[in-house]
């Protein structure tokens, strides 16, 4: 090869490989460049959707301790237990509610709690919530407290006072978790006897699908397939001012039972005794 041949390829060269180095540092600025705006995108995404959940709690009519709770509690119900509604919960405008439902597991409250993300105050037995386990979680759900047996006088008025001044009590008027074959147990006129004197509606709801092996903590470790069905507000209004009267608390607690075996497309009984729990309270709207 020509010596001057030589030498311009030998120049070209090493001029190639300036021009390379000097892009490399660019290359890599690059890149930074590149992944800093990456981080500041992904933060200000983080940033927004934690102040979406900030304000979405904080709209919420509960303390923050409870809205965190009813979060965990969503998210848990959803995925854990599946739950799946059918139905819609109808609450009235600026009046308090009684939500009944059957009773199959510890943690029926929680998949109705789903529905609202307003306090319910579901009346409890005394027992657990003295319990050193879960006593705190049940005082910051604002739980009514009651003793099992008979109708507890003083739990009564408390979960009367707080309907009559909007909120929404949850009772579950079987009065214990139902282990047996039957679709329901007899009803406890509880639920009766604080929406008549409160007068506001109860709503029927039916939970099938519950996990329970006997235990109270158990259901946290089943997952499940619940499906909830939400009934329409039952209005009362005719016997307003009878919660005195057994026979009609007897048969309303009858037909309540009866409007949440509907939900679940069964009957607790018969059509014979069907129409005559109908004849009955007709007699008793009559004597009214």
């Amino acid at each position: 090869m020509h010596p001057e041949y030589a030498e311009s390829s030998s120049n070209a060269g090493r001029r190639n490989r300036a021009a390379s180095l000097r892009r490399r540092p660019i290359a890599r600025s690059c890149g930074t460049i590149m992944e800093q705006v990456s981080v500041f995108l992904a933060a200000a995404l983080a940033a927004m959707v934690l102040l979406a959940a900030v304000r979405r709690v904080a709209a919420m009519p509960l303390r923050w301790s409870q809205a965190v709770l009813w979060w965990c509690n969503y998210l848990v119900a959803r995925v854990w237990w599946r739950v799946g509604v059918e139905g819609q919960l109808l609450l009235p405008k600026d009046r308090g509610a009684v939500i009944v439902a059957n009773h199959r597991s510890s943690i029926d409250p929680s998949f109705i709690e789903t529905l609202v993300p307003r306090v319910v105050h579901w009346m409890v037995a005394r027992e657990y919530c003295e319990s050193k386990a879960f006593g705190w979680f049940l005082r910051i759900c604002e739980v009514i407290p009651t003793n099992r047996g008979g109708i507890d006088t003083a739990a009564t008025k408390q979960a009367i006072r707080l309907a009559a001044q909007g909120g929404l009590i949850g009772i579950f008027p079987e009065g214990r978790i139902n282990t047996t074959a039957e679709l329901l147990l007899p009803a406890r006129p509880g639920a009766i006897v604080v929406a008549l004197n409160a007068r506001v509606p109860i709503i029927p709801c039916y939970i099938e699908g519950s996990p329970y092996r006997g235990t109270v903590w158990s259901p946290l470790l089943t997952p499940a397939r619940v499906r909830l069905v939400v009934g329409p507000p039952w209005d009362l209004s005719a016997y307003y001012g009878r919660s005195d009267d057994r026979q009609v608390r007897e048969l309303l607690a009858r037909e309540l039972m009866k409007r949440i075996a509907a939900l679940a497309d069964r009957t607790p009984a018969t059509k014979r005794e069907d129409r005559g729990i109908a004849r009955s309270i007709q007699r008793a709207q009559h004597r009214g």
